[in-house]
């Protein structure tokens, strides 16, 4: 399969020019996806090594693909980096890429549930042998949960009322399809927005699906530990949720809360942004790809 088809690898130049390679360092890709970025970062890599992480099927039959000697393809989540690191023998790295959005090829298959456009089992699962499902969350959770999960994960203004609809519609008869969710929360949403708050509702039941805040969390934490000083931290998010966490652990070592300081009142946190204000996508490239909208790029060296 084309490598364009499977994914276009949004700001892939901004990204590879971010990491700042040096071709016999130690790199890590944690979101392969299509492989669009680790095929960018080999292209500048002689003596050193890159190690991608994915944990979706589709992403390792896209990584047999590469045969390159400086390539190692993990299929884990990337809230294991550290670990997985450790069993390649690995302790430091040069730089960490992170493109936390959701691939389309991912979107584009219809099996998966992850898209509002097509009819599809409510899955949204990114490892596939995971357990929870979103049907089992729409068709197990109790209202205050859904409620909640609605207000923080999708940032619903009617996140009370659409719990309350899923609960009741569920009584009738569970939810099995991307449709029956549609259809089920049709007659609340807003006038002439319904994508956009589908796409709402689709994002929150995906974040909880694949516990991705707290994945993100525990991937974050590792970066200062495995960073090589002046490796470069390269994370790219698509939605505000992620960009606040990415933002806070950059300019305070932590995800919330102040930044601390020592006895001698220096700030104590492992990195420092390189860009103040995060990167966005130049206007002929949302043109040419859509994904690249809402995409925010922040970059960080270890201190």
């Amino acid at each position: 399969m084309d490598k364009g088809v499977y994914h276009k690898p949004v700001m892939l130049s901004e990204c590879i020019e971010a990491l700042n390679i040096d071709p016999e360092g130690i790199y890590v890709d944690v979101t392969f996806g299509g492989g669009g970025h680790s095929l960018a970062i080999l292209e500048k890599i002689k003596g050193g090594k890159l190690i991608a992480f994915d944990q979706d099927d589709d992403a390792r039959i896209e990584a047999e693909k590469i045969h390159h000697r400086s390539f190692t393809f993990c299929q884990a989540n990337f809230r294991y980096m550290k670990q997985y690191l450790k069993l390649h023998g690995v302790n430091k790295v040069n730089g960490i890429l992170a493109d936390l959005g959701i691939s389309s090829h991912q979107i584009d298959s219809a099996a998966r549930g992850f898209s509002t456009r097509f009819d599809g089992p409510l899955d949204m699962r990114m490892d596939q042998h995971a357990r929870i499902t979103a049907a089992t969350i729409l068709n197990d959770y109790s209202e205050a949960d859904l409620h909640k999960l609605f207000g923080m994960y999708g940032e619903l203004k009617n996140a009370r009322t659409a719990a309350k609809t899923i609960v009741d519609q569920r009584k009738k008869s569970p939810l099995k399809t991307t449709l029956d969710l549609k259809a089920a929360l049709q007659s609340i949403a807003p006038r002439g927005k319904e994508n956009k708050y589908f796409a709402q509702v689709f994002q929150a039941l995906r974040i909880e699906v694949n516990q991705e805040m707290q994945a993100l969390e525990d991937f974050l934490h590792q970066c200062g530990d495995v960073m090589e000083h002046d490796g470069r931290l390269v994370v790219m998010s698509y939605h505000s949720l992620e960009d606040r966490l990415v933002k806070n652990y950059i300019n305070t070592g932590k995800m919330f809360g102040e930044v601390e300081k020592d006895f001698f009142g220096n700030k104590v946190k492992p990195f420092e942004a390189i860009t103040r204000k995060p990167v966005e996508a130049s206007e002929e490239e949302i043109e040419a790809n859509n994904r690249a909208r809402s995409a925010k790029l922040r970059v960080a060296k270890r201190i």
